[in-house]
């Protein structure tokens, strides 16, 4: 069991630390950070935002508009991890929110995640849920550590075809109330909140995501190493915020899917195969390079670029 160490409680400590990289952002960073509340529970909100494409517009926006704002222009594209991690170095809030540039939050749901955090110690990464654009469910923000017969059902249509059961399902909970609250394996990078104090426990060096993943992958690790120091990782359907998903990611379906899928199978290498087994790597490697031809297969054949690895 644990047990909340001490907390220091002072007005001008923030309450929350927001990260988020903005990479071809211009769009989406004003109405993401004009969500954003600068109190949270009568303590201040502080945000660092690394912007891994300046030059863009963005940093226009944020020094003309949002000064309060601790604004970073990257001197090359860091990448997910390693930009998170500068922003992350930079900021001092009891809890820290890594947050997508293409979301809209609300001080509600905020306000509902941190509560739990505060009022349960053994949770290490929360998450409410996440709607699209157009008001359905961001299957990402709940997510198993999916087997191998998981993956294949995601990628070939059988967890869309029996979302309610749960043999076929296990990817994506889909299964499960949207609307309730319950521990999952993993969580989506859009929106990862979590105390502090379990951040500094998975990552005493202050690197809290892998820089070996570039662009992928670095959600399901960082929910594996939290899930490995003990810690609970939270789905809270109760509270929502939307993701406008897809906006700052390359356009480019087989690309994406291609590291997406290259991602997870070294996530898989780094946790399932300690003693660097030939036949584990090759298993997996296989199994992942399977899943992914299905997978753009599957989006070839339905005549668009629609169907999402993740």
């Amino acid at each position: 069991m644990f047990t909340q160490g001490p907390r220091v409680s002072t007005p001008d400590l923030p309450l929350l630390s927001v990260v988020i990289v903005a990479y071809k952002s211009r769009d989406e960073i004003g109405p993401c950070l004009a969500s954003l509340p600068r109190r949270l529970l009568d303590r201040p909100v502080e945000v660092c935002v690394v912007d891994n494409s300046p030059g863009d517009g963005a940093g226009e926006c944020i020094r003309r508009d949002f000064p309060w704002v601790d604004y970073v222009a990257a001197e090359t594209n860091l990448g997910f991890g390693r930009a998170n991690n500068r922003g992350y170095s930079r900021t001092h809030g009891e809890y820290v929110l890594f947050l997508n540039p293409d979301t809209i939050a609300n001080p509600e749901a905020l306000a509902h995640c941190v509560g739990r955090l505060q009022a349960d110690p053994a949770i290490g990464l929360i998450s409410p849920r996440l709607e699209l654009a157009d008001g359905s469910m961001d299957l990402a923000c709940r997510r198993s550590i999916p087997t191998l017969w998981d993956g294949f059902c995601r990628a070939s249509g059988l967890a869309a075809a029996f979302p309610r059961t749960a043999f076929f399902a296990g990817y994506n909970l889909t299964h499960l109330p949207i609307d309730g609250t319950y521990d999952v394996g993993a969580i989506n990078g859009a929106f990862l909140l979590a105390p502090r104090q379990v951040l500094r426990q998975v990552a005493p060096d202050g690197a809290v995501f892998d820089e070996r993943f570039f662009m992928y992958g670095d959600d399901l690790d960082l929910c594996l190493r939290v899930a490995a120091a003990g810690r609970r990782i939270v789905y809270d359907g109760r509270v929502r915020l939307t993701h406008l998903k897809g906006l700052s990611v390359a356009k480019d379906y087989d690309a994406m899917a291609t590291a997406i899928f290259d991602a997870n199978r070294d996530v898989y290498l780094k946790h399932f195969n300690p003693r660097n087994s030939p036949w584990v790597r090759w298993k997996y490697r296989i199994a992942f390079g399977l899943w992914r031809c299905v997978a753009l297969a599957r989006a070839r054949w339905r005549g668009h670029r629609r169907v999402r690895p993740v």
